[in-house]
């Protein structure tokens, strides 16, 4: 601080400032009435507003999906189609593999799928039916014979009865009808076992190896198929180490494609404000150097991470201009509970603040400042919520009531201009 004989410090003029006030006080005399000394303060009104209790954390962000793609073939490279930082839509090619080994193979195995086609069509459309109806045919004749030679040995048999034919016809009668109904029986038993059993085997066998030459097809198409690397997803490839002719393997990424046009910014908080949160609730994801971004909260994770004891929280957003990059950290800022019309001050206003309770100078209707307690709700930085203690539109000392004495009388002032204050230092 400068000294000079035009402009003495502050300090030495309140210093005689002071002395003087208490000579006067005490050169005054008992029966004189003493001067009230008046307090400049700055004061606010209690009065109703929302406000909303936020949570906030540091967070990574990552993209809203990605892809790390990993051949499940090990062959060389034949061709890319894709660089770094280009653009990629669903299905679309990335690359080829050599794969003229599987393209022969899946064609030997197409050719054998198709005789077994050509088997199964065979069996079920042409032998299958012809035997069937060869022994229908067989059944069909036998029945005819059995009935003709019952007609027969009935006859013989009246004959026989009149005394018109010997025994020995009659008993040559009776062993071809046995011989008959034999052979009926047999051909009705085949016709049934072809029907029941032959058929239905015949059948699952040839299903079974028309099934398998299909199996052997389709495995040998997907083989050949694993050379083609198509996106999974859209987005942009972000990396792709290898170029044509080098081995791409089953253990390494060949490709990776990530989806920036969202992004998720994940972040570990205590247990206590996790409890706070759900699904859906507003938040703002804010990076150093950009405008907030406004996004919501989608998993609250069950589960605390064992290694800190925090719960994971993701917050989405969308990134149509790509400015939030994948792992850029960020702070997060989620908004857990807003309660409205609730009775509002100033955070300054309170002093001696302790959990939930606090105290606030009050100034009444005479112009003193009372001391009072309250209970607190909801802060943010600026304000804080007043359960109780205080009434709409109290006025509440925020500057100039530390040390204040209780039913002081106080002036309120307003807040000096930011200018006038800079002025005010210079003169210092």
């Amino acid at each position: 601080m400068r000294l000079n004989s035009k402009h003495p410090p502050r300090i030495v003029i309140s210093v005689i400032t002071g002395t003087a006030l208490l000579l006067f006080v005490a050169g005054c005399k008992s029966g004189e009435k003493e001067t009230e000394v008046v307090v400049p303060v700055q004061a606010a009104t209690a009065q109703k507003a929302d406000i909303s209790r936020t949570v906030t954390a540091d967070a990574a962000i990552f993209p809203a999906a990605q892809s790390v793609i990993t051949p499940k073939i090990n062959a060389p490279v034949r061709t890319f189609y894709v660089t770094r930082g280009q653009k990629v839509r669903q299905g679309q090619l990335l690359a080829v593999l050599e794969n003229k080994d599987l393209a022969a193979a899946a064609l030997d195995n197409k050719g054998s799928f198709e005789q077994a086609q050509a088997v199964y069509k065979t069996n079920v459309g042409a032998t299958l039916p012809e035997d069937t109806q060869k022994t229908e045919l067989d059944v069909k004749t036998t029945k005819e014979a059995l009935d003709a030679q019952q007609k027969l040995y009935d006859s013989r048999e009246e004959l026989f009865k009149q005394g018109a034919l010997p025994r020995k016809d009659l008993d040559q009668a009776r062993v071809a009808l046995v011989q008959t109904r034999s052979q009926y029986e047999q051909a009705a038993r085949h016709l049934a076992s072809l029907n029941v059993l032959v058929k239905e085997q015949a059948l699952r066998a040839a299903g079974g190896q028309l099934t398998s030459a299909q199996g052997k097809y389709f495995g040998a198409e997907a083989q050949l198929s694993y050379s083609e690397i198509r996106s999974p997803i859209n987005g942009v490839v972000t990396d792709r180490p290898l170029y044509p002719g080098e081995m791409a393997s089953t253990t390494a990424p060949l490709i990776t494609i990530m989806d920036v046009s969202g992004i998720i910014a994940k972040a570990h908080i205590p247990q206590a404000d996790a409890q706070l949160l759900h699904k859906g609730d507003a938040a703002t994801i804010q990076v150093p150097g950009l405008d907030p971004v406004s996004g919501t909260v989608t998993v609250v994770s069950p589960a605390l991470d064992p290694n800190s004891t925090t719960v994971e929280i993701w917050v989405q957003a969308k990134n149509p201009d790509q400015k939030l990059r994948p792992g850029t950290t960020a702070r997060i800022s989620i908004t857990a509970e807003t309660v409205h019309d609730a009775l509002v001050v100033p955070v300054a206003a309170l002093l001696n603040a302790t959990g939930d309770t606090a105290q606030v100078m009050v100034i009444n209707a005479e112009g003193k400042a009372e001391n009072r307690d309250v209970k607190t709700g909801i802060q943010t930085p600026e304000q804080v919520q007043i359960v109780s203690g205080l009434k709409p539109g109290e006025q509440v000392v925020t500057k100039g009531a530390y040390g204040l004495p209780d039913k002081t009388k106080v002036k309120v002032e307003k807040p000096a201009p930011a200018g006038d204050a800079g002025k005010d230092k210079d003169k210092d």
